[in-house]
């Protein structure tokens, strides 16, 4: 017996899908931003020398890389409270996902950073530039050339992971497909539309990124 498909059912509920996609892009554009701007100072910490403060970012950075993202978001959700820091839904999600990719992008970036030559170092000394200087305009962007497409790669994990802020009741991609499949049952179209547009995205994300480091980077294709 075959069973008949009924994507035409969902047409009205394409509000709610947008709205969620709406969302997850939001959330995604925000954790980016705020994750690799924590990688890049938390690089820069660990890629000098070991002082407490390193050591305390490695903490933070292992912590993060060996715990699942949804036990690191319930704890922002529901342990973050009992210390008095209350939050919606959406700042919780949002917080998860920078402090998650902070970690990660963190230790790509250091990786890029560690096999900088030490003459670049000694290059920007020899100009009168300030170790930061020297850090920002000759260290960081040939660090972040090398390593560039695993930063992306780790981006788009972050967005996909993004699905999870569902289970706390942020109303992102997933969470809508959730609410429509309860409504309609269409279990098989509702998931099928919501991959479909979960892979666009993806495919989507990396090409912007790809592109911007071209542009700015000389990342090469």
């Amino acid at each position: 017996m075959s069973e008949q498909l009924h994507f035409s059912e969902l047409w009205p509920h394409w509000p709610e899908l947008l709205a969620g996609l709406w969302a997850t892009i939001q959330l995604t554009v925000m954790a980016t931003v705020g994750g690799l701007a924590i990688g890049i100072f938390g690089a820069a910490i660990r890629s000098g020398r070991a002082t407490w403060y390193s050591r305390i970012w490695g903490g933070y950075v292992e912590i993060i890389r060996n715990t699942p993202f949804v036990v690191q978001l319930f704890f922002i959700v529901f342990g973050l409270p009992n210390m008095g820091l209350k939050m919606t839904a959406g700042e919780a999600a949002l917080l998860a996902m920078v402090v998650n990719l902070g970690a990660y992008s963190t230790e790509i970036i250091r990786a890029g950073i560690q096999v900088t030559p030490k003459g670049q170092w000694e290059a920007g000394r020899v100009l009168g530039l300030t170790r930061l200087q020297t850090f920002i305009r000759v260290v960081l962007p040939p660090s972040l050339q090398r390593i560039y497409p695993a930063l992306v790669s780790q981006c788009i994990i972050v967005m996909l992971g993004s699905s999870v802020v569902s289970q706390v009741s942020y109303e992102e991609l997933t969470f809508a497909a959730n609410l429509i499949q309860s409504r309609t049952f269409l279990s098989f179209e509702v998931y099928l539309v919501t991959t479909g547009i979960y892979l666009v995205l993806s495919i989507t994300l990396r090409q912007l990124m790809m592109a911007a480091g071209r542009k700015w980077l000389g990342v090469q294709a």
